[in-house]
């Protein structure tokens, strides 16, 4: 029984020089005005952006939906990256290629993402079950 543990610890878990962490976001963000731009071609290149450029950044998507008018994404990321600068970043990089290798977006928008977006950290460990091991600290 501890071997199953211990792999199924070695694949939550993820280790630093000086730390052991599981770091997951739940992100989402949508196209300048909510227009539904992310289809056919454009979908398929910026899921192949996306994987390029996570890569990049030593990040791990661990899934990944592409609708028409927003993007949804489960990441796992070292605690050194910041959730706003991974979304700079995937955005940033996504929007330039993008806008380049697809001509009718610049037509149809001045900018391909919004400016905005949505982040929530996403745990193993639920906040009540954190509250309560706190809490009984004191008592140890």
């Amino acid at each position: 029984m501890s071997t199953i543990y211990s792999v199924m610890a070695s694949q939550r878990w993820k280790r630093s020089s000086k730390s052991v962490y599981n770091v997951g976001y739940h992100l989402i963000w949508c196209p300048k005005y909510r227009r539904s731009v992310l289809i056919g071609n454009i979908d398929t290149r910026l899921k192949e952006l996306m994987l390029l450029k996570a890569k990049e950044l030593g990040i791990a998507i661990e899934q990944m939906e592409i609708m028409p008018d927003q993007v949804h994404l489960f990441i796992k990321a070292d605690p050194t990256l910041a959730p706003h600068y991974v979304v700079q970043q995937l955005k940033g990089y996504t929007s330039r290629v993008l806008r380049q290798e697809f001509p009718q977006l610049r037509s149809k928008l001045p900018t391909l993402w919004t400016r905005s977006y949505y982040v929530e950290s996403v745990g193993h460990i639920s906040e009540p079950a954190i509250r309560k091991y706190i809490e009984e600290q004191k008592h140890v």
